[in-house]
């Protein structure tokens, strides 16, 4: 599926608006909140019979996504732009893990995955109509309420959806307070600026970070050198084994060094008795798979904004260490999502 042969006022690769961080919600008037989602950003543009789903980095999604493709070929509409987030889910949580291992070369396990657990859009914004008129010199108020228009003249509440928006602070709390079961955090919009492509002003995302008491299971040494790169994090589950869940890496130069000598009498296998960190990320494909195995002794405390999988779905932040804490005390009950905010429940 090209994209060359497309004739809307908007042509991929095209890049999307995006968000700065903040640690403080912006109130007032002007802005909007949205649920931030644990997915793909990825915008949709048709032309007719020419379908293109697009990366947050401008490239190919719809290889991965068929049954999104054939989604987005059922709606009436025959051109448009639009731009959302894929989500998969599971239970009553997204998972960001089913949504990589869609990225897999073999078009056969691609099917059998889409067959398996479908993925679902959430839409937030309109950036060409159904005529095909650009949209983005428009500000967001108009945006928004046209693409209102277009979800309720289109979507039927199947596998795409318009997700929702409000200005009202005690909405933004009430999803704030169910981060880790399908939202990431929470995006504020100025409700007065156009679609900013590529541009980071008007928009921020806010998370909400969290503590985990973690047993240091292993460590990574950093590339080329024989310090200390990240140290790998485990919780024991009700089986009393010891879990892989992430990791921590915001090291100085002088804590790199030293934590050698802390960290080399402990080398001792298996380090996790659960599960076990994997090889290769696909987002990450130069880390090495090997890592050095530690015996269950010492404990840190971390910060973490998300978790997906039973995992960080992000690096943490190493807050401490945990001397006065036993191994045994840190256990995954520590991951349990506050709320498990329903995906259904958040999008129309």
């Amino acid at each position: 599926m090209t994209a060359k042969k497309m004739r809307l006022p908007i042509a991929p690769p095209y890049p999307p608006m995006e968000t700065r961080s903040s640690e403080a919600i912006p109130t007032g008037d002007e802005w909007q909140y949205e649920p931030k989602w644990d997915g793909f950003r990825c915008l949709v543009f048709r032309d007719g019979d020419e379908i293109f789903l697009q990366s947050k980095n401008g490239l190919p999604l719809a290889r991965y996504f068929p049954e999104m493709v054939e989604h987005v070929r059922a709606l009436k509409a025959k051109k448009f732009v639009l731009d959302g987030e894929l989500v998969i889910r599971v239970g009553k949580s997204l998972s960001f893990e089913e949504l990589q291992n869609r990225l897999h070369p073999a078009e056969s396990r691609v099917r059998k995955l889409s067959r398996e657990h479908p993925a679902s859009y959430l839409v937030f914004d309109l950036l060409a109509d159904d005529r095909g008129t650009s949209l983005v010199a428009m500000p967001l108020r108009e945006r928004r309420r046209r693409l209102e228009a277009f979800a309720k003249r289109y979507f039927s509440g199947g596998s795409i959806r318009l997700s929702k928006a409000t200005k009202q602070r005690r909405v933004v709390d009430t999803w704030l307070s169910s981060v880790g079961g399908a939202l990431d955090g929470i995006i504020a919009k100025r409700l007065d600026l156009d679609y900013r492509s590529g541009d980071r002003t008007g928009a921020q995302k806010i998370k909400k970070l969290r503590t985990a008491d973690c047993v240091v299971g292993g460590f990574r040494y950093a590339s080329g050198s024989k310090v200390i790169g990240s140290l790998l994090l485990g919780l024991f589950d009700d089986r009393g084994l010891l879990n892989h869940v992430g990791f921590t890496s915001g090291l100085s130069e002088d804590e790199r060094k030293s934590l050698v000598r802390t960290l080399k009498p402990l080398i001792r296998p298996p380090g996790f008795t659960g599960r076990a960190p994997g090889g290769p990320s696909r987002w990450s494909t130069d880390r090495t798979d090997q890592w050095e195995p530690l015996a269950p002794k010492l404990v840190v405390e971390v910060s973490f904004d998300h978790v997906s999988d039973d995992r960080f779905r992000h690096g943490t932040r190493l807050l401490r260490w945990r001397p006065d804490k036993s191994p045994r005390q840190c256990t995954m009950e520590q991951l349990e999502s506050a709320g498990g905010a329903s995906v259904l429940k958040l999008s129309t």
